[in-house]
Order: structure tokens, then C-alpha cells, then sequence
């Protein structure tokens, strides 16, 4: 094995030594192997979830290795210049192709092991399965064989695959690529209506993919989704693909921000039952509480561990005010009343709690935030009539809170509108919808404001920050109680979404997601200051407990070890800010800048 230097970072990778030609042809036919072996048996019982005992017809965990084999295909073919199919690889690397075969040879091998461990032992296997084993293993050594770049007109010159010689000023290059990336050669045009069909396409196969995933019946199809789907998007974020796609929502802005909408609306337009649509009215109040406390961590740079405690005031309050016959106030407010009240008060204990702590700075305003978190708890708890005064029922909650009826309509109904049939969680979800792009549309406006640069700039250095005359407690306390407000306006409809509230939703840590460690984990998971990473990271995070039963006694170990992994390997999120993908890798970025220097040299 060999060791051969990347064109644009200079890293080290081992290379197989074997002739390209001989390194495509073997990863071609692994794939294809693999791929014919779904149509044949991997067990002789259906006693394994999915029934994979059928011949000549794949089903459950045999589907994601036939779409794995499919994409390794597909990609090879890019790579190797097959005309219709170069628009798959715009980079021309065979990195692409390397990511797809590991992750058909994670998402297969799991498979197998699992039915020995579920069946007890290898012995289960039927011939299929003992095929695409070896096949996902050949494809994978071939891939590894396969140089770092190629271009297929001049197979093996260096000279052709020279950085420089794919943009006309280093900064330029510097501009659009992210550290450790090699740059695109410049895309051809596409007519306006095909750039469309595109974006069209992309939102529509991303939502096909979210209700499969959401659909999977049992944990084990689950995980092999979600091993197929990361090492997908790794190798389509490689390929050029993801940039191309940006480029694209960027002229067409308007267009990009219908069809996202348009998607999200169409989803339980996708679901036959309110299973699956209350796991993503969950993770939409999850995404928008994430998004609230990124203003106070991403933005400000801010460590609030009793976050999640807002979110607990603007839910009592809803409870209190929406007509719920547990409640110690007896008031029905309209529910946009029950939404600002909510908000208000959730306003209000962040100012309150804010102004005399946020002088302090690291981890002292850290343990003030969790001291709070828990302080909020206890209180609830203790507000029984017995141990306080009479408010919240102490540990038995508020339950009993109405569905909403708004002009009219009653969210607890299933109405038929244009002939299109809403469920009641269907009708929560839209509702959400609403208020995630509400808050989407704040954070993004206060990102790009005065304020939001001077958070950044506290955030960055706090002391030079005050040296160049920015009010920092005055700043750090409006980004301390938007956030707050943020959450508290999440926590009216979750009160109305769960019909009730209790103090054991609301701690630091805990087996039901949201709580404040589940929501610094998202901020962290999926990129701090950014839009969607705290989305996708809230999702995840929320989906796959949900998904998987039998992490509920280990999900602080797992996302522990994640976390510890992230931080390795990728820490400046899954979906990173460029200034802070920049701070995380100085080292590479210079050693492009040097390396693109010295090509158009």
C-alpha cells in the first residue's frame, strides 16, 4: 500500500497500488454483484424483520443495499466521463465513489451481523447474503485503489488536474470553496427552466427520503437508512454536487424559498396516519426552540444549560390562560392571546434572570443558566398549595388543556379542505410550520443587523469588543431574552400539542427530548450561527430515540460519544458558518491558498 499526497491540502492518503483501469473494474463489478444479490435470499426465516427469504424480490434492508450499489454504479460511470452522467461528479474525484461503497458495506455488513445475532449465528445466512457480503467488500477495496483525482480525458497527468488551472484568480478560489476542497471547473450553463427542475427535484427528493425515514417500520431498517444516507450526502457534498445545488438557490432565491415551503407543506399531505406526523410536530418545536437558543450560543456565544426552562414558562403560561379545567386561574384566552402572553412571560424571566447574571462570563454563567434550569423545576413542583402557593399542581401538572379553535376551526378535527383531508396533528404541524418560519425569519433578520454583527463581535472577543464601544451586557441581555421569547412562543403550542405540562418535561438532562442538554447538543451537532444546522441537528436528535427503542438507557453514553467525535473530526458542525469553518481549519485553508498560489504560478 501506498501513500499519495492530495492536490489541494497536501494530507497523505494509502492507495492500493493497482492500475485505475483495473481499480474501476473491480469496484464496477463488486457493485454489481452486490446489487444482484439483493434479488436473491440472505435468511431462510422470516423471523428477521423485513422478510429477506424472497427470490428475485428485495425488500426491507436488501433496498438499501440495491440504492447503494445503484449510486456506486452511477457515480463510477460520472467519474469515467459517460456523457448524460457527468453532472453526478463535477469535481472529478473518485472520493465520491469511495464514500458510497463504505456506505453500502456498512449498510450490508450491519445487516448480516445483525441476523446472526438476531438468529444466533452465521449459520442463518443464506447463500445471498454470504454474496453480498464479499461483493460490498470487493467494490470497497476497489474504490480504495482509485487515485484521489481524475479527469477523464487524460487519465493519470497531473498536469491536467492542476487546481490553478480550474479558476482564473486564487481568490476566487479561496472565495467559494471550503477548506479541504478541491475546486470545480466552471459549471455549464443550464437553461432557467431546467436550473428549476433542479431545484424542484432536490426538494422533492429530499422529502421522499425525510418520510422514508420517518416511515421505517422497525429500528433495525432505521439504522441501515442511516447509515446509506450519511455516507450518500458525505459523497454527494464531495462530488460538487451540494455547491452546484447552492449556486442554484442562490439565483433563483425566490423560487428555492417556494419550493421549501411548498415541500414542508406537502408532508402530511404524505402520511396516512398521525403517527409519523406528530414525530415531526415534535421535531419542528424541537428545531425552533434549537434555533432560540442559537441566537443566545451561536450568535452571542452565550452558555445558557437551563434553556430549556423558557421553554417550560411559555408552556405553563398557555396552560394557565387556554381554559384547561386543571386550571388555578380559570381563564380562556384566545389562543393568539395565549401565544403572546406565553412569550411575554418568557420575556420576562429572561430579563429577569439575564440582568443580574450576564456580567459574568464562561463557565460562571454557565452554572447561574443551570442553577435556573433547575430552580424553574423545583418551583413548579413546589406549587401545589402545599409546599407553595397554589398555580401549577405541583408534580401533577396542568392536564386537560383544550385544542386550539382558531376563527373557527378546531385543531382537535379532522376537516377536508379542496378535498385534501387534515388530520388533527396535520392541522398542529401546519401551525408549527408557521411559527418555525416565523422564528427562521427573525433569527435570520437579527443575524444580519447591527445588533447581530455586534454579537458576533462579542462572541469572537467580548474585550476588544468593548474597546471598540459595543455595549456588551446591554447586547448580550437582548440576545438572552430573544431567545427566551423565541422558546417561550415554541412551549404555547406544545402545551396544546401534549395537552398537558409537567415539571418532569423540563430538566437538564433526560430521556425525552427537548431538555437543555438535548438542545446544546443540536446547536453544536448541526453547526452554531447557522440556519439549518440547528435544524437537521434537532432532528436528528429528537428522531433517532424515537426510532430506536433500544438506545432509551444509553442515550447519553451515544450522543457522548458523538459528540466526542464531532469535536475530532468535523467540529465546526455538520452544517458549519463560513467564518467558523475558516477558524477550525487555518491550517488547511493556508496550505490551499499556498497550494493554488503556486499553480497559477
Amino acid at each position: 500500500m501506498t501513500r499519495t499526497e492530495h492536490p489541494a491540502t497536501g494530507e497523505h492518503h494509502a492507495v492500493i497500488p493497482l492500475p485505475p483501469a483495473t481499480a474501476r473494474l473491480i469496484t464496477a463489478g463488486g457493485a454489481t454483484l452486490a446489487l444482484a444479490s439483493t434479488f436473491l435470499p440472505w435468511t431462510w426465516t422470516t423471523a428477521f424483520p423485513g422478510n429477506l427469504t424472497v427470490t428475485g424480490y428485495p425488500g426491507g434492508l436488501q433496498l438499501l443495499t440495491l440504492t447503494g450499489a445503484l449510486l456506486t454504479l452511477a457515480q463510477l460511470l460520472a467519474t469515467a466521463g459517460i456523457p448524460g452522467l457527468r453532472w453526478l461528479n463535477p469535481s472529478h474525484t473518485h472520493t465520491p465513489t469511495l464514500h458510497l461503497t463504505l456506505g453500502t458495506l456498512a449498510t450490508t455488513w450491519y445487516t448480516l451481523i445483525t441476523i446472526a445475532t438476531h438468529l444466533g449465528g452465521l449459520v442463518n445466512l443464506e447463500p445471498g447474503g454470504w454474496i453480498a457480503g464479499a461483493a460490498t467488500l470487493l467494490a470497497t477495496t476497489g474504490a480504495l485503489a482509485l487515485p484521489a483525482r481524475h479527469t477523464p480525458a487524460t487519465d493519470g497527468d497531473d498536469s491536467a488536474r492542476t487546481p490553478g488551472r480550474l479558476r482564473t484568480t486564487t481568490e476566487a478560489l479561496l472565495h467559494t470553496l471550503r477548506p479541504g476542497q478541491t475546486p470545480l471547473p466552471p459549471p455549464k450553463p443550464l437553461p432557467t427552466w431546467a436550473e428549476i427542475l433542479v431545484i424542484a427535484a432536490a426538494f422533492g427528493l429530499g422529502l421522499y427520503v425525510l418520510t422514508y425515514g420517518i416511515a421505517t417500520e422497525y429500528g433495525e431498517l432505521f439504522t441501515g437508512f442511516l447509515l446509506l444516507t450519511g455516507f450518500t450526502a458525505t459523497a454527494l457534498a464531495t462530488a460538487g454536487l451540494g455547491r452546484r445545488l447552492t449556486t442554484l438557490t442562490r439565483k433563483h432565491r425566490g423560487i428555492t424559498l417556494t419550493a421549501a415551503l411548498a415541500t414542508a407543506v406537502a408532508f402530511p399531505l404524505t402520511q396516512n396516519t398521525d403517527e409519523y406526523t406528530l414525530i415531526i410536530v415534535n421535531i419542528l418545536i424541537f428545531s425552533t426552540v434549537a434555533l432560540g437558543l442559537n441566537v443566545v450560543v451561536g450568535l452571542a456565544g452565550l452558555l445558557d444549560l437551563g434553556y430549556v426552562a423558557f421553554l417550560g414558562v411559555g408552556a405553563y403560561t398557555a396552560a394557565l390562560v387556554s381554559g384547561s379545567t386543571a386550571s388555578t386561574l380559570h381563564l380562556h384566552f384566545p389562543f393568539w392571546a395565549a401565544v403572546l402572553t406565553g412569550a411575554a412571560a418568557s420575556l420576562v424571566f429572561g430579563v429577569l434572570i439575564g440582568a443580574p447574571t450576564l456580567r459574568l462570563r464562561g463557565d460562571y454563567l454557565a452554572i447561574v443558566t443551570l442553577g435556573f434550569g433547575e430552580i424553574f423545576r423545583i418551583a413548579v413542583g413546589n406549587l401545589n398549595g402545599e409546599s407553595g402557593p397554589t398555580l401549577t399542581n405541583g408534580p401533577n401538572g396542568i392536564p386537560n388543556i383544550p385544542d386550539l379553535n382558531l376563527f373557527g376551526y378546531d385543531f382537535g378535527n379532522t376537516h377536508t379542505l379542496a378535498g385534501i383531508t387534515l388530520t388533527p396533528f396535520a392541522n398542529y404541524y401546519l401551525l408549527m410550520l408557521l411559527f418555525t418560519v416565523l422564528v427562521i425569519l427573525i433569527f435570520s433578520r437579527a443575524e444580519n443587523s447591527r445588533i447581530g454583527r455586534a454579537w458576533v463581535a462579542i462572541r469572537e472577543d467580548e474585550t476588544a469588543a468593548t474597546a471598540m464601544g459595543i455595549n456588551g451586557f446591554r447586547l448580550k441581555l437582548i440576545a438572552f431574552a430573544l431567545g427566551a421569547t423565541l422558546a417561550g412562543l415554541a412551549g404555547t403550542v406544545q402545551a396544546h400539542v401534549s395537552r398537558t405540562v409537567v415539571p418532569e418535561l423540563y430538566v437538564f438532562a433526560g430521556p425525552v427530548p427537548p431538555n437543555s442538554a438535548f438542545l446544546l447538543a443540536a446547536v453544536i451537532l448541526g453547526g452554531m450561527g447557522t440556519i439549518t444546522g440547528p435544524l437537521l441537528g434537532a432532528a436528528l436528535l429528537y428522531l433517532i430515540p424515537a426510532k430506536l427503542q433500544f438506545l432509551q438507557d444509553y442515550q447519553l453514553l451515544a450522543f457522548g460519544i458523538a459528540l466526542i467525535l464531532l469535536m475530532r473530526f468535523r467540529p465546526e458542525g455538520i452544517i458549519p458558518s463560513r467564518r467558523q469553518q475558516l477558524e477550525f481549519h487555518e491550517d488547511t485553508t493556508a496550505a490551499t491558498a499556498t497550494t493554488l498560489t503556486k499553480a497559477e504560478a
